[in-house]
């Protein structure tokens, strides 16, 4: 999906690790949030209450799910999911676009 149709989008930007990485909120009819973001290269840990689902639109990075000792490499057109109530790593090798879904 190219586009979201009929959303609210939160104006103000969720900032990140000194702006490196930032995100915009999109929140949909029924209720259910998505958001549209930019990593800057870096490491980054993030925390999650809900399970998520991370789409890699353009980029480059290795992530360390919960569990794994081996980062598993992602790059543009390609998904993860995070477990709810769990944390995970990203090592960005390259300005990377995302889209995350909260389930």
């Amino acid at each position: 999906m190219s586009q979201f149709d009929s959303v609210t989008v939160i104006r103000e930007a969720n900032f990140y690790y000194d702006g490196k990485v930032s995100s915009r909120t999109v929140v949909f009819a029924d209720g259910s949030k998505k958001t549209l973001g930019v990593m800057l290269p870096g490491e980054y840990k993030f925390g999650t209450d809900s399970h998520e689902i991370m789409e890699i639109l353009a980029g480059d990075m290795d992530v360390t799910l919960p569990g794994m000792d081996v980062p598993l490499a992602v790059k543009g057109g390609e998904t993860f999911e995070v477990p709810a109530n769990s944390s995970f790593t990203v090592k960005v090798k390259v300005v990377t676009d995302y889209c995350c879904s909260y389930l």
